[in-house]
This record gives C-alpha cells, sequence and structure tokens, in this order.
C-alpha cells in the first residue's frame, strides 16, 4: 500500500455516488507498502479501503484478485470483501487507474510476531491452500524464476551501487535456483505475500488477511518459504527456530505436508528469499519522486538467502 496517484474530494465525492456507502467523511492516503495507491475512506456508513491499482499489477489480473477475495470469504476465510457499485460491478476506473473499493477488516498488524501470531498465520495459510482448491480462475505467478531474470535484467547493472559484489552474488544465486527450482510438488491458489502488515489480529486473534494483488497459481510450500522469511526472522537477523516450528506445526495440522515438499523448504526459501530481495532492489533504484512510500532494504533479503543458502535440510526451521 502506498499513495502514488493523488484524489481529489470532488472526484472522489463523485466516484462515490456509483456506490451505495453514503457520503463521504473523511479520506486519508495509506503509506505503507510500495505497490497501489490506497486510501481510507470514512463514509456515513462505515470505514473502507480505496485502491487505484499502478505498478506491478495489470488490469488483466484484477477479476482474478477480486474473485479470490470474494470466494475465500465465501469459504470462512477472513479476507475483505470487494463492494459493488449500484451497477453491480466491483471494478471501475478513477484519475486514470483501475479502481475498487474494498471492505475495512478490523484489527491491527504486529511488526514484533510471537509465537502464537506465527501459529496463527500458519493454520490461516494452509486453510486459504484448501480453500483455493475450488477457485476456477487461473494465474500464472509473474514473480517466480522467469519473473525474477526479467526483473533482475532491468536492474543488473547497478546492483554494485547498493553493496558491492551484489551483482556477482545475485548471477550466482539466479542460475542455481533456477537449475535446481522444483516443478512437480503440489499446487494451488497462493497469497504470495503474507507478511506481517497483510495480517490482522486483535491481541492473539487473527481476524483478517489482506492484500492479495500478488494471488497466483504456484507451489503451495512456496507460500510457507514466504512466511518462513517474513515471520521467523528477529530484527537482528538471526532466523527463530521456534516461531518457525510454530508456524510449520499449525500449518500441518490443518493441511499435511509431503516429505517432498519439506526436504524442498530451503530451496524454496532461498527463493523467496531472491524474490523480494530482487523486487526491493528494483523499488530501491527506481523510487518515484514526490511518492508517499517508503522504499524498503533489499539487503535485509539479501542476509535471509544467505542463511537459507547454508542449510543442508528443513531441520533449522524448528522440525524435528
Amino acid at each position: 500500500m502506498a499513495v502514488y496517484t493523488p484524489v481529489d474530494e470532488a472526484q472522489l465525492e463523485r466516484f462515490l455516488r456509483q456506490y451505495a456507502i453514503g457520503e463521504l467523511v473523511s479520506v486519508k492516503g495509506i503509506a505503507e507498502g510500495v505497490e497501489n495507491s490506497n486510501y481510507l475512506l470514512q463514509t456515513t456508513k462505515g470505514g473502507y479501503i480505496l485502491t487505484l491499482y499502478e505498478k506491478r499489477v495489470h488490469a488483466r489480473d484484477l477479476p482474478f484478485f477480486l474473485g479470490l477475495m470474494q470466494h475465500l470469504a465465501g469459504r470462512g476465510l477472513a479476507c475483505p470483501l470487494p463492494v459493488k457499485g449500484r451497477d453491480g460491478q466491483a471494478l471501475r476506473r478513477l484519475a486514470g487507474r483501475p479502481a475498487a473499493v474494498i471492505g475495512f477488516l478490523a484489527g491491527v498488524s504486529v511488526m514484533r510476531p510471537r509465537i502464537s501470531h506465527c501459529a496463527a498465520v500458519g493454520q490461516a495459510l494452509a486453510q486459504l491452500h484448501l480453500a483455493g482448491a475450488e477457485f476456477s480462475l487461473r494465474r500464472v505467478n509473474a514473480l517466480s524464476v522467469a519473473g525474477w531474470k526479467k526483473l533482475y535484467a532491468s536492474c543488473r547493472r547497478r546492483a554494485d551501487t547498493v553493496w558491492d559484489g551484489l551483482q556477482a552474488e545475485l548471477d550466482m544465486e539466479l542460475r542455481e535456483i533456477a537449475r535446481r527450482w522444483p516443478k512437480d510438488l503440489p499446487q494451488g491458489v497462493i497469497h504470495a505475500d503474507l507478511f506481517p502488515d497483510n495480517v490482522f489480529f486483535r491481541g492473539e486473534q487473527l481476524t483478517g488477511l489482506i492484500d492479495f494483488y500478488f494471488a497466483c497459481n504456484d507451489l503451495l510450500a512456496y507460500d510457507i518459504a514466504v512466511c518462513l522469511n517474513a515471520w521467523c526472522f528477529e530484527p537482528d537477523g538471526g532466523f527463530n527456530a521456534t516461531k518457525g516450528r510454530a508456524l510449520l506445526s499449525a500449518y500441518r495440522k490443518t493441511r499435511p505436508l509431503s516429505v517432498a515438499e519439506l526436504a524442498a523448504l530451503p530451496l524454496l526459501a532461498r527463493g523467496a528469499a531472491l524474490r523480494f530481495l530482487l523486487t526491493r532492489l528494483y523499488d530501491w533504484l527506481n523510487q518515484v519522486p514526490g511518492a508517499l512510500v517508503r522504499p524498503k532494504d533489499p539487503l535485509e533479503y539479501l542476509h535471509k538467502l544467505r542463511f537459507h543458502r547454508g542449510l543442508s535440510g528443513p531441520e533449522a526451521y524448528g522440525l524435528t
């Protein structure tokens, strides 16, 4: 979430007349995240999120994202619902961008996850994977191995301006991960971006999953690898095996993992670290002047990648 495209109040009021959600009371830009322009709306009928889609989100993918949220919510998963306008459509345009109004979920993100939070995320992720099995639409993961190569090519020559020797290390990583990437593990709908700022809690209780704009069809265990990176490292860079065990154990109680999926976790986690390193590297090198956005440090994920690269098996993630 971020703000790249400004929307004035008169423009917004005209836009909201297409919905039956009351009169505009207040609007505030949301600074977190890096992908879309987001506003917190307060109307006379409640709170909503207005999203204008840009950057890596293609208009052709929006029916998948919005339909998936409706599908998951209908199967009991706590996720936001797109709001349909008076014409029955959830997707329209505002300020030259595809736009949608999304229902507001109560709760807050936790920036210092505890063990209980990691367990709750593991359970919710497994529930998402099972519920997504019945979703009829499909979307290829544009940010899997082929996408990493294209993204890296656009910033490869400037990589050493961020960290000396980064280009050579990424050249090697991309070659090796692409060569070894598994193709025969269970696949289905994945969230692909389930970071702490995309999960809401009230105390220990998980109240919602948000930001499905990287969701796609891919290896289910890759989604777990994304979460191990996002939830189980401490601020000092060390991996917390107790948190890893909690996340994996809760996941496996709802959806058992095969022997092959468990064995592949270090490579998948290494690939997930490379994916976020590359997108952060691109954003770091291509900052938008004047945008209300906070670029994230790509080197955080270089250290995580090196941790996974040094593992011989999944035991380091807390498995026994």
